[in-house]
């Protein structure tokens, strides 16, 4: 069987295991997938590997343009993808197709920055000629998460395929079918074998870190997911593109107007029902603010439960995780203002809530809660806000809310952490890419950045022979 012929018909080989989803929203049947085996993975990455350096040898601007022609596939299979994303995650309609639209920016973007991606002069005598090239680093494998799958997904394809590598994609298996329609979507712009996917859950991503034939890992999730690549990298010598769970904190300062600074807290606790790895995570409201700011949180919450649109959680087993974290923290002493519990009837949905008088011995606090909570601790002082949001192992992101500069400045020396948002929650300019601390990942996970992550540097030194009889 050719190469071309094993590409195409590698997803058709049936396995025993599946997937079976359930929409969220109304506990609905969305569709069984099957999972792929240990011979496809291994197919996978032999086709891979056979078709990437004559993937590598096309013209930055040739594979540049097979990236637009990928957007433009894209673009046109945009409300069946944004529609399926809904029907598996319970995103909101808007929301889905704002990812898919994300994805398509995301894709034109590099392959405008790909054939562009350049190397360095070098200071070397003046008879010599020395420069660095950038060179794909070879079968890159992507595994990409859920909670924004499309536009993730295409961040990390666009870049690793633009450099020249080839890739094996495995989305999450909270939403495999997203990702299957992906990959048929992409595919056709790239040479057979150099776009695959595989659909499977864990155990498929295990194989996966377990080959030698792949170059580079890049993985969008769990921190605990992302410590156990990395540790299975070390020993195929893989390089590891990490961004992974966070605790983020929101410092909320004396200055600032507490009903916009509940808005503030609202959104970032709240937006796509927390389920967000840059959502805010903990809060430390100063004392003199804290009434008021608490009150119009928890209003901000109650509107969003009275609403009638809140979306629900991805499935009933991340609702089980952040309802047990939630009764731990009201068993250790926080008072519930708003929200708090599961609901009665169909579907994975859990309530805004609103925490009070927490702990840093809360689960809430010290750890990942991907769900629509915001847990707050009153602090006496800036200083006192600032040395809790700095600690813990986590190293994702944080916000201050501030009027004085002088706070800003001691916020952004003291917070380790790959980005420090001032007065916004959300938003930034286009480009900045960030690295991860700690437990939360390592290497540029998007922007211009992320194209260094997926190639390797070449020096070249050129020197004029010695004239003949010299």
């Amino acid at each position: 069987m050719s190469i071309n012929s094993q590409a195409h018909t590698l997803l058709d080989v049936e396995d025993d295991e599946s997937i079976t989803i359930s929409d969220p929203r109304d506990g609905s049947e969305v569709g069984t997938l099957p999972s792929a085996n240990r011979d496809q993975v291994a197919l996978a990455v032999s086709l891979a590997r056979a078709v990437q350096p004559e993937w590598a040898a096309t013209s930055p601007a040739d594979r540049g343009a097979a990236l637009r022609r990928a957007a433009a596939a894209l673009r046109a299979g945009a409300r069946e993808l944004a529609e399926l994303n809904t029907r598996e995650t319970g995103k909101p309609p808007a929301d889905a197709l704002g990812g898919v639209e994300a994805a398509i920016a995301t894709l034109e973007q590099y392959a405008e920055l790909g054939p562009v991606h350049r190397g360095l002069s070098l200071r070397g005598a003046v008879t010599a000629t020395d420069y660095t090239v950038a060179e794909p680093r070879g079968v890159a494998a992507l595994l990409t998460p859920w909670n924004d799958p499309v536009a993730v997904a295409a961040g990390l394809i666009g870049a690793a395929l633009v450099t020249g590598n080839a890739v094996i994609h495995k989305p999450s298996e909270r939403c495999p079918h997203v990702g299957e329609l992906l990959g048929r979507l992409l595919q056709p712009a790239f040479p057979a074998g150099v776009l695959t996917t595989l659909t499977g859950g864990a155990g498929v991503g295990q194989m996966i870190t377990m080959e030698t034939g792949v170059d580079v890992f890049a993985h969008v999730g769990s921190s605990a997911t992302g410590a156990r690549i990395a540790r299975a990298a070390s020993l195929t010598g893989a390089h590891v593109i990490r961004e992974n769970g966070g605790n983020d904190p929101l410092i909320v300062d004396a200055d600032v107007d507490p009903v916009w600074a509940a808005g503030q807290a609202a959104l970032g606790a709240f937006a796509n029902s927390g389920q967000i790895c840059t959502s805010v995570e903990r809060i430390y409201v100063h004392r003199a603010i804290a009434e008021p700011f608490l009150a119009a949180l928890t209003d901000e919450a109650r509107s969003r439960n009275t609403s009638g649109d809140f979306a629900p959680l991805v499935d009933r087993r991340m609702r089980d995780i952040v309802d047990g974290q939630v009764a731990e923290a009201i068993g250790l002493g926080a008072r519930c203002l708003e929200g708090g519990h599961v609901p009665d009837g169909p579907g994975a949905h859990y309530p805004a809530t609103v925490l009070t008088h927490c702990t840093e011995a809360m689960t809430v606090m010290t750890e990942e809660t991907f769900g629509p909570v915001a847990p707050v601790t009153v602090v006496d002082s800036f200083e006192d806000g600032l040395r809790l949001a700095a600690a813990g192992p986590y190293g994702l992101a944080a916000s201050v809310l501030t009027g004085a500069i002088a706070h800003a400045q001691q916020a952004i020396a003291g917070l380790s952490v790959g980005t420090v948002k001032v007065n916004a929650v959300f938003g930034g300019a286009p480009g900045g890419s960030a690295q991860p601390r700690g437990i939360s990942g390592a290497g540029f996970g998007y922007g211009p950045e992320l194209l260094d992550e997926f190639a390797l540097v070449k020096v070249v030194h050129i020197s004029a022979p010695p004239q003949a009889g010299a």
